[in-house]
């Protein structure tokens, strides 16, 4: 396969960049105040409230089932329980499923710290994009907290594979995290599509956070069988038949599947605790490599070293 390893050298990887914007806000931020939603869970189908709220500083993304006891679940790759088409986090009975839409929407907006309260099992798939989130954010607002963002900074290559799909984490030269994505179908509506981009939060609402979820038309009754997509209709997913878009409106965007790709992607990379400061590399990849390579970065002292964007900042200033 053509993949990302044969079209872009490695040596095009780790090179001196533009400062992140990323670094234009070194201190933690959360929520301006509380705000709600209500939808139903992709896979389970059943009806879903969910409410996020402000957060102290170093307290990170938190979930919480309130239909259960004692039911907290942190953002982080070490609790992630499943990830078949999905990433589900769990802890002891508690379990949330879908969290990396939602995710993806705090770590695209800068948001550090947050808790979100939810009454089901799975966060809500809304029209399948990070999009709605973000609106929600945008209408709580942020909040800067007097506590410096953490970074986690890579420092040598990180790579895992499973056959042909592989991510990777390499070291960069700047504060911030570019992403590349590669993508290979069979149905000629998806085909091969690649896309690379530094994450900010510009880039993140102009590039990915409208692209929404996909499967293939002749996958969705073997999916419903095993329990899963009973959620799933064309206004929360795009659905292929080999040439076909079945959804009416067709694509909303460009390359729009591997824009998804790269959407889970930071949602699964921000279950490191951190902005990660890395080239994130991935072809054919999915939720299930992105854990096995946070898990793979964190099996190594010698692979990360802790930041602080504040210290940076104030370096690159100097």
């Amino acid at each position: 396969m053509d993949g990302l390893s044969e079209r872009l050298p490695a040596q095009t990887l780790v090179r001196d960049m533009p400062s992140s914007p990323v670094t234009e806000f070194p201190w933690q931020q959360t929520l301006a105040s509380r705000i709600a939603c209500e939808g139903i869970g992709l896979h389970s189908g059943a009806p879903v409230r969910m409410v996020l709220h402000p957060a102290e500083a170093n307290s990170g993304i938190v979930f919480v089932r309130t239909d259960l006891r004692d039911a907290v679940v942190p953002a982080r790759h070490d609790a992630v329980v499943d990830t078949r088409l999905c990433t589900m986090l769990g802890r002891g009975k508690a379990q949330i499923g879908t969290v990396e839409h939602v995710l993806a929407a705090l770590a695209g907006a800068g948001i550090d710290n947050a808790r979100i309260e939810i009454n089901g099992p799975e966060v809500p798939i809304l029209d399948g994009s990070a999009e709605p989130f973000l609106f929600l954010i945008d209408c709580a607002g942020t909040r800067q907290l007097s506590a410096p963002r953490r970074a986690i900074r890579v420092l040598r290559k990180v790579r895992v594979e499973r056959g042909e799909a592989f991510a990777e984490l390499l070291p960069v030269a700047s504060a911030g995290l570019t992403l590349e994505f590669e993508i290979d179908f069979p149905a000629a509506a998806i085909g091969r599509q690649s896309l690379a981009l530094e994450l900010t939060p510009a880039s993140f609402r102009a590039e990915l956070a409208e692209a929404r979820t996909f499967t293939l038309a002749e996958e969705v009754a073997q999916l419903r069988a095993a329990g899963l997509a009973l959620g799933g209709n064309l206004s929360n997913a795009l659905v292929v038949r080999d040439a076909t878009i079945l959804n009416p409106g067709g694509l909303r965007m460009e390359r729009e599947f591997v824009r998804h790709k790269l959407l889970d992607a930071v949602g699964d990379l921000a279950l490191a605790g951190g902005t990660l400061q890395a080239v994130y590399r991935s072809s054919r990849g999915g939720h299930a490599l992105n854990n096995a390579l946070l898990h793979a970065l964190f099996a190594s002292r010698a692979n990360w070293r802790s930041v602080t964007m504040q210290a940076q900042t104030m370096l690159s200033a100097a």
